[in-house]
C-alpha cells in the first residue's frame, strides 16, 4: 500500500481509481502510435522525445518554482530526466524499423536495469522474488530479440533501444532514493524539465525540417504525445495509484504492454509472432510475481507521498 495517509488521499471510490490506472496505462501504451506516426512524417527521433516531455515541463514549471528551495532534490530530478530523455531517443529510433511489439517487450526490461542500478549505486539489494522476475524478463528479451523475431541486420537497433529502459531504470532509482521528500507534482515537473533540457541542444542544432511534421494537421500528434501519453496519464496515476496501492497498480498497469501489441497490430498491420506472444506472457508473469512499486513504472513511484 502506498505511504499516503488517509487524510491526504483523494476521496474517490476504489473502483474509479482502478479504472483510472487502467486508462492511464493504456495511454502509456499508445506511445508507439504517436511516435511512429511522427517519424513517418519526417520528425527526428530526438524531436519526438522532446515533444513528449516539453508539455508537462512547461505546464508544471510553476510547481517547480514554488519548490525551488528543495534545489538538491530538484537537481537530482533534472539529472534523471536528462538521462531518461536521451535514452528515449533509442526507443523512438527502434520504432522506426522494428515491430512495436518487439520494441515494447525490450522497453519493459527496465525493471532489470532498475534492480541493477539500485544495487550497484544505492546499495539497495533486490529480493529473491525480484531476481526471479528479472530472470523472466531477461528470457523474454532474448526471445523477442532472437533471429526468429528480428532480422540479424537490426540487432544494432535493438541494442540502441535498450538505452530507453536503462534511462527509465535510472529515473526510477533516483525517484525512489532521492526524490521521496518532495511533492509528487514537483517530481513530475523536475523529471520532465530535465528531459526537455537534456534534449534541447539537439533541438537547437537541428534543421527545421527535422523538427516539424510535413502536414499541419499532424501537429495534433505532437499535442497527443505530450498530453495523451505523458502529462494526463501521469496526473491520473498521481491521483489514483495511492488509492489502490502499488501492488494492484502494478497488475492493472500491466495492460500497457498488450496495448503496445494492439497498436502494432491495428495501426501498423504488424503480425504478432509466437515468440513475441511468449515474450509478452513472460513479462506479464514477471509483473504479477513482483507487484513491487520499485519495479513498476516511474509514474507509480511518483505517487508516493514525501517522507516526513
Amino acid at each position: 500500500m502506498a505511504n499516503t495517509s488517509a487524510k491526504d488521499r483523494p476521496s474517490i471510490p476504489h473502483a474509479v481509481a482502478v479504472i483510472g490506472v487502467l486508462i492511464a496505462s493504456i495511454c502509456f501504451g499508445l506511445v508507439p502510435y504517436f511516435s511512429r506516426s511522427l517519424t513517418e512524417q519526417g520528425v527526428a527521433p530526438y524531436a519526438v522525445a522532446f515533444y513528449r516531455y516539453i508539455v508537462a515541463a512547461l505546464l508544471l514549471l510553476p510547481v517547480l518554482i514554488r519548490h525551488r528551495h528543495e534545489w538538491r532534490e530538484i537537481t537530482w530530478g533534472l539529472s534523471a530526466g536528462a538521462v531518461m530523455g536521451l535514452g528515449w531517443i533509442g526507443y523512438v529510433t527502434a520504432l522506426e524499423k522494428l515491430p512495436a511489439s518487439t520494441v515494447g517487450v525490450l522497453y519493459m526490461t527496465y525493471p532489470v536495469f532498475t534492480l541493477v542500478i539500485a544495487w550497484a549505486v544505492f546499495a539497495d539489494a533486490p529480493t529473491r522474488r525480484a531476481l526471479s522476475a528479472a530472470g523472466l524478463i531477461v528470457v523474454a528479451a532474448v526471445i523477442a530479440g532472437s533471429p526468429a523475431s528480428v532480422p540479424v541486420a537490426h540487432l544494432p537497433t535493438l541494442l540502441i533501444s535498450l538505452a530507453a529502459p536503462f534511462g527509465f531504470g535510472f529515473g526510477i532509482c533516483v525517484l525512489v532514493h532521492r526524490l521521496s521528500r518532495i511533492a509528487p507534482l514537483a517530481r513530475i515537473a523536475s523529471v520532465s524539465l530535465g528531459s526537455a533540457l537534456g534534449l534541447a541542444p539537439l533541438i537547437l542544432g537541428a534543421e527545421v525540417g527535422e523538427l516539424l511534421p510535413r502536414d499541419q494537421s499532424d501537429w495534433l500528434l505532437i499535442v497527443g504525445i505530450g498530453l495523451v501519453t505523458a502529462l494526463v496519464p501521469q496526473l491520473i496515476y498521481t491521483i489514483c495509484s495511492p488509492v489502490i496501492g502499488a501492488s494492484q497498480t502494478a497488475v492493472v498497469g500491466s495492460i500497457e504492454l498488450p496495448t503496445m501489441f494492439a497498436v502494432g497490430f491495428l495501426a501498423f498491420d504488424e503480425a504478432i509472432s509466437l515468440p513475441q506472444a511468449w515474450a509478452c506472457a513472460l513479462i506479464l508473469s514477471a509483473i504479477a510475481i513482483t507487484r513491487s512499486r520499485r519495479t513498476r513504472t516511474v509514474s507509480t513511484v511518483l505517487t508516493r507521498s514525501p517522507k516526513r
